[in-house]
């Protein structure tokens, strides 16, 4: 998968997780708990479903590094690549 392959397949999930945001200015460098009302819940409901939908397994200590759109699909990128 692709850098942009992984940001969109980020934002459906966000975007099911929180369907009344708009997800179409999502900043790539901002955090998003700044720009898009996500609370821990809604956090670790993302981490599942990548787990679930791509089999990607982010452990705990490496959750920081989920913080933006682009820190997410640089850190997912070389996990997803052959997906």
């Amino acid at each position: 998968m692709t850098g942009e392959g992984i940001r969109q397949a980020i934002l459906d999930i966000i975007e099911e997780i929180v369907p009344d945001e708009d997800l179409s200015s999502v900043d790539p460098e901002k955090p998003f708990r700044d720009q898009i009302d996500l609370d821990s819940m809604d956090f670790l409901d993302i981490v599942m479903e990548l787990r679930k939908r791509y089999s990607v397994e982010v452990p705990e200590q490496d959750y920081p590094r989920l913080l933006s759109m682009s820190s997410t699909v640089d850190y997912l990128l070389p996990k997803m690549e052959s997906l």
